[in-house]
């Protein structure tokens, strides 16, 4: 019978490819899922995976480029997954209808602000034009944040640390604060959260109801393409004298 592998030569083997971002990524997602259940699937569970992923790369050294390098499989999935919010989405279509021009209007004061006030606040603490551009986007959902950041010239993994940032504070924070603001239809609740929340946010409106998980990816999908078209306005806000006022 052939001896196995000693778990040394099998880890030299798993850093040298790929894999090892790829099997991280899935073992960080399960162990948090399972943490997440076991908690009641409370919000604050969420964060766990990007814990366990941090702790791994902190402890084995491994830089982020060479992890991203590996886990680009689940970044490429991202895409189809986004697409596929539009089957319970389309069930809504009737109701979305009726009440389009209002859903307009907050998906642009909420992308308008999600840009102005992530560029705002890096001014105001003294950040850099780089560190403006990269939070401009942090509202977006992750593949489009990461090439409008690029785009831009700004660092897509600041950018996607962010947008990671935002999502899990908006699934904490949004029931409480929509309770707190008298906020209780589902659609608004959804909405809001999309815009807002990106993925993360939708993910969690899918788990209050299916009407709410449907507005959320709805307000996911349009903040997605506002954003890539207002995205200029990161560097038209820098060089703004009346911006350039307000955040001293």
């Amino acid at each position: 019978m052939t001896d196995l592998p000693e778990i040394g030569t099998f880890w030299v083997y798993l850093t040298a490819t790929p894999l090892l971002g790829l099997t991280l990524t899935l073992c960080a997602y399960t162990g948090a899922q399972a943490i997440h259940v076991r908690c009641r699937m409370s919000p604050l569970a969420n964060p766990v995976a990007i814990a366990l992923v941090a702790l791994v790369l902190a402890l084995s050294g491994m830089s982020y480029k060479e992890y991203f390098a590996g886990a680009q499989l689940v970044h490429f999935l991202l895409g189809p997954a986004t697409v596929a919010l539009a089957i319970p989405l389309a069930r809504q279509v009737p109701t979305i209808r009726r009440v389009f021009l209002p859903l307009f209007a907050g998906l642009f004061a909420g992308s308008v602000c999600a840009i102005l006030s992530a560029v705002l606040l890096v001014m105001a603490l003294g950040g850099s034009e780089l560190m403006a551009v990269s939070a401009a986007p942090k509202s977006a959902t992750t593949p489009i944040a990461m090439a409008v950041a690029e785009r831009l010239g700004g660092m897509s993994a600041l950018t996607a640390a962010l947008v990671v940032g935002t999502g899990v504070l908006g699934a904490v924070v949004a029931r409480a604060l929509f309770n707190w603001m008298g906020i209780g239809s589902p659609k608004v609740r959804g909405f809001a959260l999309g815009v807002a929340s990106h993925g993360i946010g939708t993910a969690r409106a899918f788990q209050v109801s299916p009407e709410m998980g449907a507005f959320a990816g709805l307000g996911m999908g349009l903040n997605a393409i506002l954003t890539a078209l207002l995205g200029p306005m990161a560097r038209a806000a820098r060089t703004a004298p009346v911006l350039t006022a307000l955040s001293r």
